[in-house]
């Protein structure tokens, strides 16, 4: 005898994920979407923020208190790059400290006490067209120049043809006067030119009034590395070399301005 199967049992269906020609509420459609689009939206506030947060510590600025006791704002900046103003500061100190010669130096006695007296120059080398001295602020300023193929020796050299003999006397004086400095331009990654214009006067005891020629020249500088604490044990000429590159920079050529070749 065989049993059947009551009809008016319900019959089971099997557990389908998906399946065509399904339907699912309204309702769970809508949270489904609504689940969808706030991690996306969530995903594109993360990366938005990732960068803000990576171009804040790019710029982000910070106080500085130097061993004087001095604070200043400093922004962190990659090893080889050197903002605008850092440039153009260091062409126009460098410059003015070389060029500028009133006969005096000033230094400091046993008592660390400042003093001035004449300034009696720098032997750097005796030619036919000069006595081979240039004034110590000249000399000091020079470190910033590069050593390389002998760059600051040759121009140390041609330096000391310029310098009037009446300095080391007390009969001349010779100042610079920057007129304009031009913005950098990078050459490559770590190195930039610079036009700088100014006038050199010339000023002696039979010319209070002044000779003035025109000092026009296009300037190379390049990055480089150098301490910025100095130990207190450095020697005074170490120390002045330190103090010359204290901006991270050197020069590397020094040229007549000349326009026309750009264009």
């Amino acid at each position: 005898m065989f049993k059947t199967k009551n009809s008016s049992q319900p019959k089971i269906e099997p557990l389908q994920l998906l399946k065509y020609n399904k339907s699912v509420p309204t309702r769970i459609g809508v949270i489904s979407l609504a689940g969808f689009s706030m991690a996306l939206l969530s995903l594109l506030l993360q990366l938005l923020n990732y960068g803000a947060v990576s171009s804040l510590g790019k710029k982000q600025l910070a106080l500085v208190q130097l061993s004087s006791g001095e604070s200043v704002i400093a922004q962190a900046v990659e090893p080889n790059e050197r903002s605008k103003e850092v440039i153009k500061k260091f062409i126009n100190d460098t410059f003015v400290k070389m060029f500028n010669w009133d006969g005096l130096q000033r230094t400091f006695n046993q008592k660390g006490e400042p003093i001035t007296k004449q300034d009696t120059g720098i032997d750097v080398g005796r030619t036919d067209h000069s006595n081979g001295r240039v004034a110590t602020s000249s000399y000091e300023a020079a470190f910033a120049i590069s050593d390389h193929l002998d760059f600051r020796v040759a121009f140390l050299r041609q330096l000391a043809q310029m310098t009037p003999p009446g300095i080391f006397n007390g009969n001349a004086q010779v100042s610079l006067i920057p007129r304009f400095i031009s913005e950098p331009r990078k050459i490559k990654s770590g190195k930039w030119s610079v036009d700088f214009i100014a006038t050199l006067v010339t000023f002696t005891k039979e010319n209070n009034a002044g000779s003035g020629i025109s000092f026009n020249k296009t300037i190379t500088v390049e990055a480089v590395s150098t301490p910025q604490e100095i130990p207190p044990n450095t020697s005074q000429l170490a120390h002045q070399i330190y103090q010359a590159r204290q901006s991270g920079l050197e020069i590397t050529q020094i040229v007549d301005l000349n326009l026309e070749a750009r264009k």
